[in-house]
């Protein structure tokens, strides 16, 4: 359905523009047909610049993102609209996506007004009650009601809500629980479970591996804007073979370890190999190590199982 081919990001930085970050680095993966991928990694790690270059919000240095074989990164005009129908984002905050002087469902309005100018009162009003319902929310108690009157859980759903009137192929799901309570985490997580199991793609971007674990197929971990490890998520939590994903892995907060033995992996030492493995700096195992010393590239060390590490057979051997 949705895939991405060799695609980075570089922004311009510094005083004019002197100075390049690349963000995103040569990321390549696809999502298919009623699939949850998890896209995880720490802050910085280019999540979420990665979820708005699929939805057109910035635009894309180089690779191409194609949408059933069409490539969306020249989409204008119509077919751009016709790409919006199909592709649809939630993100984090739920309160920024809204007009705090308008009311919530004024979001609804303008999907019809975009999409749907010639759909009459009756009909749209049944398509808004269908979309609420399937989301949880009684249109009774949340129609007409202002973003401060209803919860962050209650908002979110809104937010899904307004793509499943456009009936989409494929969702966005950026952080969209880390600013919720837990009692409503597992909601929408259900929720976005219930959506998958009727069609929908998710690319669910968190850094939060237990969720990740929960809601995905296959997951890809991302580090300094390169994929490091990806595959089947039971594979990548049962058998991590990149030594970041093992590190996330023992960074959770466990009641029989300390939080110091963690910490102490991550203060290696720093050396800047922008052309080599962009792990080095943190990694155990690159010590003196001349294969270290250039980017490794993405191999299948296991069925569907894919690792950017030419160490990734000690990775496992150490606890």
């Amino acid at each position: 359905m949705l895939e991405l081919e060799k695609i980075s990001k570089i922004y311009k930085t510094g005083t004019f523009g002197g100075k390049k970050l690349l963000a995103v680095n040569n990321v390549s993966f696809d999502v298919k047909d009623g699939e949850v991928i998890s896209l995880i990694g720490e802050s910085g790690s280019g999540k979420s610049t990665i979820g708005k270059m699929i939805l057109g919000l910035i635009s894309i240095s180089s690779g191409m993102i194609r949408l059933n074989g069409v490539d969306i990164t020249t989409l204008k005009g119509c077919a751009l609209k016709d790409y919006y129908r199909n592709v649809q984002g939630v993100f984090q905050d739920p309160f920024s996506s809204y007009n705090p002087i308008f009311k919530a469902d004024r979001i609804f309005r303008i999907i019809r007004e975009e999409f749907f100018p010639k759909i009459n009162n009756r009909e749209w009003d049944k398509k808004i009650d269908s979309s609420l319902r399937a989301v949880g929310l009684n249109p009774d108690e949340v129609l007409n009601k202002f973003p401060h009157q209803l919860s962050g859980g209650q908002l979110q759903r809104f937010l899904i809500a307004r793509a499943l009137l456009l009936d989409v192929q494929f969702l966005v799901a950026d952080e969209i629980i880390s600013m919720l309570d837990a009692s409503t985490r597992i909601d929408v997580l259900n929720l976005l479970a219930e959506l998958k199991s009727r069609g929908l793609s998710i690319l669910f971007i968190t850094h939060d591996l237990s969720l990740g674990y929960y809601i995905s197929e296959r997951a890809v971990i991302l580090y300094r804007g390169c994929v490091v490890e990806m595959g089947a998520t039971e594979q990548i939590y049962y058998h991590p073979l990149h030594p970041y994903t093992k590190m996330l892995m023992v960074s959770v907060p466990r009641l029989d370890r300390k939080w110091e033995e963690v910490e102490i992996k991550l203060k290696a030492k720093h050396l800047e190999l922008p052309s080599g493995c962009v792990y080095y700096e943190r990694c155990p195992f690159a010590d003196k190590d001349k294969d270290c010393a250039k980017r490794p590239p993405l191999i299948e060390a296991e069925s569907g199982h894919f690792v950017t590490c030419s160490h990734y057979m000690e990775v496992n051997e150490r606890v």
